[in-house]
Formats: structure tokens, C-alpha cells, sequence
């Protein structure tokens, strides 16, 4: 496993923030379980990342001298932690990203597709909102808050679906995956409390956070299909062997991983939901274990 591990101080946050070191050499084409449908699968997800992941930081960053939360100091803390979090999870998809460049899958551009899709959906949903007096800030925050519900759920998800986790046959992009799905649990409130500390827990800010939801879910299930097959047509393996592998592993009932998020996803509709609902304390112990990424360690 080509990875080196490196946790720094986590300065009072309830969780700390982990230099990765991830060397993408050595990892093969078809790095899932030798199937272009699954591989491509993950890499549409990894293709979302960067520019996603930009706008959860930048989101948080431009509240966090807003006056209900200014002052704050467990919640700046937590904040840092996730901000640091959160760039070395950019950082390390770009490098995967970069390194499926050699197999000619042009990920960079699904990079800047991607971008150019966050930038015409948050203008354009502002503009819809702009008379409830909503800013463009407090649209990226809402968004962020909705699209870390999903990236927590899917992550949870990807940690008890061992179906799932034998199919990432190498090893350094299981240890990415799995790296990725505990830090996501780790930070899953951070944006949740910022965003309820500034709105509250009023019927608008209820339903404002649902529907940011909704089309969120909507504009990354499409994006990411449209990924899929746009890699999948341009391997030359768009055909029905390898759709099936990806319906197997995403949607069938008893093992997929879209499927399995369905439960923890709807909880998010819920009056009066929070984040930490949905316990994944001795999930994310175990792991952490596993993985080598307790505090204090220095784990190659």
C-alpha cells in the first residue's frame, strides 16, 4: 500500500487533521476488481471531488466570521479541522485524478465540467432564492450542508458494506477510499451546526436545507451517470456486462451502495434531524484502527 499517514494536532476539534501521502504509480487501469464498469464507476465519484470539496470549504470559510458564530470557539475549531480535512481530500482525488491520465480517461476535463456544473447551479439556485433574502453565501452553505449528508451517508455505507470493500482489490485505492469515508464521519456536523447556529431550526430553515437536498441529489446522479458512460463509451466498453457489474454494485437491493444509503439519506427529512443521529462511533473506532489512523500515529 503506497501511503504514508501523518496526524497533526487536532488543536482542541473533536477530530484531527491527517497529511496524506498516496502514490498512485503503481495503481493498475481497471483498479476495481478488474472491471472497467466498477473502476469507472468510482472514478466518475473521484472526478466530482476536487471542485466539490472547493466549494464545501470556501462555503464554510465565508461564514465563519458571521456574529452568530464569530465567537464560537469549539465551533471555529471544528471548522479548521474540517477545512484542513476537507484539502487533503481535494489534494489526493486530484492525484488519482491526474494518475488516470495515463490510461487516456481524461478526467481532468470531467474535473472542469464539474466545476463550470457547480458554478451554474449555485448562480442559478441563488437567483431563485434571492427573494426569500438569501445571499450567495448562504446558498453555498446550504448546498454544502445537503452534499455532506450524502458524502457522510455514502461514506458510512462504503465502511459496513464488506461486499463493497472486496471489490477493491488494490490496495492503495481501498486505503484511499476507506481513509476518505472516515474523515467524512468524522466532520459529518461541522457544516450541519454552522449552518443551524446562522438559520436556527425554523420551518424556513427546514425547508430550505430539504430542498437544497433534493436538487442536489438530482444534479449528482446525473452528473455522475453522464461520467460513467462518457468514460465507459470512450474505453470502448459501454456494453451490458459491464453496466450489469455497476447496477450490481450500486443499485441491487442486497448489495448495492446507492440502495444502502437509502435509509440514512431519508433521516435527513426528518424534523429535528442532526448528524450525529446517526452514530457511527464504533464504526469509525474500528476503522481507524484498521487503517492505522488513531492519533499519535505515524503509519506507513
Amino acid at each position: 500500500m503506497n501511503a504514508k499517514v501523518q496526524i497533526f494536532n487536532r488543536s482542541g476539534a473533536t477530530f484531527p487533521v491527517r497529511r496524506m501521502h498516496f502514490n498512485f504509480d503503481d495503481v493498475p487501469e481497471y483498479w476495481m476488481s478488474g472491471s472497467a464498469g466498477l473502476t469507472h464507476f468510482m472514478t466518475a465519484l473521484s472526478a466530482l471531488f476536487p471542485d466539490g470539496e472547493k466549494l464545501f470549504i470556501d462555503s464554510v470559510r465565508a461564514v465563519r466570521d458571521y456574529p452568530e458564530i464569530k465567537n464560537n470557539k469549539a465551533l471555529q475549531k471544528e471548522i479548521s479541522a474540517f477545512i484542513g480535512q476537507e484539502a487533503m481530500h481535494t489534494q489526493e482525488h486530484v492525484g488519482f485524478n491526474a494518475s488516470a491520465e495515463k490510461f487516456g480517461h481524461q478526467v481532468r476535463k470531467l474535473e472542469r465540467i464539474t466545476g463550470q456544473y457547480i458554478q451554474f447551479a449555485r448562480k442559478n439556485f441563488a437567483r431563485l432564492v434571492r427573494p426569500l433574502g438569501m445571499t450567495q453565501e448562504m446558498v453555498d452553505l446550504t448546498a454544502t450542508t445537503a452534499l455532506e449528508h450524502f458524502t457522510a451517508t455514502i461514506a458510512s455505507e462504503l465502511l459496513r458494506n464488506t461486499h463493497i470493500q472486496q471489490l477493491m482489490s488494490n490496495d492503495t485505492m481501498r486505503y484511499m477510499w476507506l481513509w476518505h469515508a472516515v474523515e467524512e464521519n468524522e466532520h459529518k456536523a461541522v457544516a450541519f451546526d454552522v449552518y443551524e447556529q446562522i438559520f436556527g431550526r425554523g420551518i424556513k430553515a427546514y425547508a430550505l436545507r430539504n430542498g437544497a437536498l433534493v436538487v442536489a441529489m438530482v444534479l449528482i446522479f446525473a452528473l455522475q451517470s453522464y461520467f460513467v458512460l462518457r468514460l465507459l463509451n470512450r474505453d470502448r466498453k459501454l456494453n451490458l456486462k459491464e453496466l450489469g457489474m455497476i447496477y450490481k454494485y450500486g443499485y441491487s437491493p442486497s448489495k448495492g451502495i446507492i440502495t444502502g444509503m437509502g435509509r440514512e439519506m431519508l433521516m435527513y427529512f426528518k424534523p429535528g434531524f442532526h448528524p450525529n443521529d446517526l452514530d457511527t462511533t464504533q464504526l469509525l473506532a474500528q476503522w481507524k484502527k484498521n487503517l492505522g489512523l488513531e492519533e499519535n500515529s505515524d503509519f506507513s
